[in-house]
């Protein structure tokens, strides 16, 4: 993929018939008028999105992109990036957390190499590797502008092919040691906010590595003159990961498939995808309100409202499978045939 391909992508129109009659078919449920709240609403995005009243959600996997940082060698993280190895191998052996729970949810797992610090691709990866481990940013861009781009088209083919399979909604996710430094700095250098609004402790970090890591992104702020356009600060800052993350969003819009996120990194991604694709929000679906600060930030660039807002920071995207129960017993009542015409009672009113 070139910058120029990138940039003339366009998104299949909004069909808002479809969107309404999702709405239509919720009022005339047999319940008080509203009252399923945001789930309501995610149907209705998923229905303009897809153009079909009919939402199903399910079959659908969830894609781990996995990829290891430089900006770790400056002292940002609790561990070592060769963690990030270590779990890849656990979700392609399907024991890591996320593969625990997304088994009791119903959900497929794709775990795909983006960037591993490592010889060769741990086995049972889907190996789309555009480096092995990116730069210290604070020394030299991240990636290049064609790491990147290829990282991108990567992720957008990802979502094609999984459209191409069945899947009706696609959860992303990530592994990645350091990968809440380079999420910051992406959101930073994106909306220009300081590395005290957008910067947290990831999995963890004492005082003094906090104090690193904010000093890290306001350096990084300095050196590459953020903010700017998001291709840059992809490659600037960004990491493999969040350039597939911000690749499968583009694909999933371009193929009308909803993907639900995770936290602070999908979120970064999906900040970028929206800037450089303008509409794709729509594609989206937030699972929950992590830990993290950016994610506020990120969901009111991006008008959305999570879910779940239980101090989560599992990553791996744990918090998106989470969702997956929730919206299949929003689904139960959606497709109910219990109407207020069929049990013969007058329907509620809307007065606001």
């Amino acid at each position: 993929m070139t910058r120029e391909e990138l940039f003339s992508l366009k998104l299949p129109a909004w069909d808002e018939a479809a969107a309404a009659e999702v709405r239509q078919r919720w009022d005339r449920i047999a319940k008080p008028l509203d009252s399923l709240g945001e789930f309501e609403r995610i149907f209705v995005r998923i229905g303009g999105l897809t153009g079909d009243a009919e939402i199903r959600t399910a079959p659908r996997t969830l894609v781990v992109f996995c990829a290891d940082n430089g900006i770790v060698r400056e002292g940002v993280s609790q561990c070592g990036q060769e963690v990030t190895a270590m779990v890849a191998e656990d979700l392609a052996r399907g024991t890591s957390n996320v593969n625990r729970m997304a088994a009791r949810a119903e959900v497929r797992v794709l775990p795909v190499d983006m960037g591993i610090a490592a010889e060769r691709t741990p086995e049972g990866l889907t190996d789309l590797h555009v480096c092995r481990g990116t730069k210290d940013f604070l020394l030299e861009p991240a990636m290049t502008e064609q790491e990147t781009l290829d990282a991108i088209a990567a992720g957008m083919g990802i979502a094609a092919e999984r459209k191409a399979c069945g899947d009706r909604i696609l959860a992303a996710g990530e592994m990645g040691i350091g990968n809440t430094t380079t999420a910051a700095a992406v959101i930073a250098g994106l909306t220009g906010c300081p590395a005290e609004e957008v910067c947290g402790r990831g999995s963890g970090l004492s005082d003094e590595g906090f104090s690193r890591k904010r000093e890290v992104l306001r350096e990084a702020m300095k050196r590459y003159h953020f903010p700017a356009e998001a291709l840059r600060v992809l490659s600037c800052v960004g990491g493999a990961d969040i350039a597939g993350l911000c690749g499968l969003i583009l694909g999933a819009a371009l193929n009308r498939i909803p993907v639900v996120l995770d936290g602070l990194i999908t979120a970064a991604a999906a900040l970028a995808a929206e800037r450089i694709l303008p509409g794709s929000r729509r594609a989206l679906v937030a699972s929950h309100l992590g830990k993290e600060r950016g994610m506020e930030i990120v969901y009111r660039e991006l008008s959305l409202d999570p879910v779940i807002r239980a101090a989560l920071a599992l990553g791996e995207g744990s918090g998106a499978v989470m969702l997956f129960p929730l919206l299949d017993l929003a689904d139960a009542v959606y497709d109910t045939k219990r109407t207020f015409a069929q049990i013969e009672l007058e329907p509620y009113r809307r007065f606001h």
